[in-house]
């Protein structure tokens, strides 16, 4: 570890810190359907857009009706992909003739972007056409991040509204998140990264000559306006196959600082929103801080972990101190111009964040850290998240907390003055059990049928931890991996299809149940026998919520996994 190291990972806190009220109170303005700077160039194409599509903006929606909105607009999404990808030739801009992408790979492909999670069972230079990557992929970053984006506002709405049947309207939400937010940010970020030196082409890709006189070919492509929506978007999918490990997607350090901040960005920024729109800042700063909390509690232990060095090499008398000739520590899979601060943080970023973007390799990890990788993603994104489902996984977690400190004390629960009852608490259950459910009963199914144990590439307790890494990161809508698991077959595309499918959608209709049910009640004053929740109190009772919820449901997993390997390694032996 270096004072470096630590200073960068406490600028790069502050900074998404500094953003965090200014980009909250522009998204609560655009919700909220209030003039922004951008009305004068995105208001007419708003208005056409609703003209040509026969949407009334002022027609509000039920939640079921919002839920069908989102899930037949979605739906629509999977067979447009599907289709795109399984008819690749067809289309133009494929200079390098990439073939159809086959049917299992093709679906699993078109769930994991429609869904947020980008999980990518393939190398896109290799497998993807420029139309596919951006009529395709990027397309879809766009529409998943501002579908997340509107289902938490519609959750807002039910607990700021009152005696309401209507939660918002799912077109309007949706519009406005990828026109007035999603877009102008990343044209922003995409000029920068091309200042950078990211490709943006449409050019086929280069055929060079090595210093050695061999032949080498060169992707490239249109990289820098599907960089830029993959961080700020929580989709994470890599143009390249090493994603940002790649010198094309992220070739300096400085854009490596610059796209860590850009996946936290919305993210944090929506609690700000969250609390101006129930009319208490307060409220939103507490979630933040819990965030932060276990926010610092990964980069703390992976950091230190990975700045350590390999206990097995440490046993050959390998020298794995930081000096001016050597980096130090545990650099197998990482790229050097990023070190092991730039790596760590980016590593507790991508999964904290749900964005499953990589600048280093995560199974080349050693265990504990790659047990903290995982606890991020066990703990259903609350860390952050992706724009929208982060923060309506912490409203989740908010609802069980006041619910079970009601329970202690005697007395209706309620938040932001909404009474917690039976129909609340259940949708609450239910939306937060799916996640767990896929991921321990398909990662079950994986290690005891063979075709999930003939794509593991490593044996004992790792080759769990693939397998398991693999289903948590599908059903938490991450998308990152342990590349050593090779999942191109038919087997591991459509489980783990299914995985993101029950992650993303199985978790929103209960979600958007909740905001029906809350909207439609009155808004209870403050009284002396509610529990203050925006301050430090609850704050650690929420935190302590969501380290023992998680704890008691993935602790064992973890204890086959990584915690097992490190106890083997730690004796100086790999098994």
């Amino acid at each position: 570890m270096t004072v470096a190291g630590w200073l960068e990972i406490a600028l790069f806190a502050a900074i998404v810190g500094l953003l965090t009220r200014p980009l909250g109170g522009y998204l609560a303005r655009v919700y909220a359907g209030e003039r922004s700077l951008l009305q004068p160039l995105a208001g007419p194409v708003e208005a056409v857009l609703y003209r040509l599509a026969g949407i009334e903006p002022k027609i509000e929606q039920s939640w079921y009706q919002y839920a069908i909105s989102l899930l037949v607009f979605h739906a629509a999404g999977i067979v447009a992909l599907y289709a795109l990808l399984r008819l690749q030739p067809a289309w133009p801009l494929n200079p390098q003739q990439q073939p159809a992408v086959p049917p299992d790979l093709a679906l699993n492909t078109a769930v994991s972007f429609v869904t947020n999670t980008s999980w990518q069972s393939y190398g896109g230079e290799t497998t993807l056409s420029y139309a596919s990557q951006m009529a395709g992929i990027a397309v879809q970053s766009f529409l998943s991040a501002a579908s997340g984006m509107a289902v938490v506002v519609a959750l807002i709405r039910g607990f700021a509204r009152r005696r309401s049947a209507t939660i918002g309207n799912f077109w309007v939400d949706l519009t406005r998140g990828a026109l007035y937010v999603l877009l102008p940010i990343c044209v922003v970020a995409a000029l920068f990264l091309a200042a950078e030196g990211v490709p943006q082409t449409l050019a086929r890709s280069s055929a060079v000559t090595t210093l050695e006189g061999k032949p080498q070919v060169i992707a490239r492509g249109p990289v820098a306006t599907q960089e830029a929506i993959k961080l700020l978007s929580g989709d994470g999918g890599g143009f390249f196959n090493a994603n940002s490990a790649h010198p094309f997607e992220n070739p300096t350090p400085l854009t490596n600082f610059v796209e860590v901040v850009l996946i936290f960005a919305l993210g944090a920024a929506l609690t700000n929103c969250f609390g101006r729109m129930v009319g208490s800042e307060r409220q939103g700063w507490v979630l933040l801080c819990v965030m932060a909390s276990l926010f610092a509690l990964g980069v703390g232990g992976l950091y230190p972990s990975e700045a350590g060095g390999n206990p097995v090499l440490a046993t050959l008398n390998v020298d794995q101190a930081t000096s001016a000739r050597q980096p130090g520590g545990n650099m197998e899979g990482k790229e050097l111009r990023f070190g092991i601060a730039g790596s760590a943080l980016f590593a507790d970023v991508s999964t904290a964040s749900s964005d499953g973007a990589v600048n280093a390799m995560h199974d080349s990890f050693l265990p504990l850290s790659g047990g903290i990788l995982l606890a991020n993603m066990m703990v259903d994104e609350v860390i952050v998240g992706a724009p929208g489902s982060g923060l309506y996984g912490m409203l989740l977690f908010c609802v069980v907390a006041v619910f079970l400190a009601g329970l202690m004390i005697g007395r209706t629960p309620e938040y932001i003055g909404k009474k917690i009852g039976s129909p609340e608490i259940k949708m609450t259950i239910l939306a937060l059990i799916c996640v767990p459910a896929a991921t321990l009963g398909l990662s079950a199914i994986a290690c005891v049928v063979q075709p999930g144990l003939a794509g593991l590439g490593n044996a004992g307790p790792h080759g769990f931890s693939e397998i398991l890494y693999a289903y948590t990161s599908a059903a938490a809508t991450n998308g990152s991996a342990f590349a050593g698991l090779s999942t191109n077959s038919p087997f591991y595309n459509l489980t783990l299809a299914l995985a993101m499918f029950v992650g993303r959608f199985a978790v929103i209709v209960p979600v958007l149940a909740v905001a029906g049910s809350l909207a439609a009640q009155p808004i209870i004053p403050h009284s002396s026998g509610s529990l203050p929740t925006d301050g430090a109190l609850f704050g650690g009772f929420l935190l302590s919520v969501i380290v023992i919820v998680g704890g008691l449901t993935y602790l064992p997993a973890l204890a086959l996994g990584p915690i097992i390997e490190h106890l083997q390694i730690s004796g100086g032996t790999l098994y």
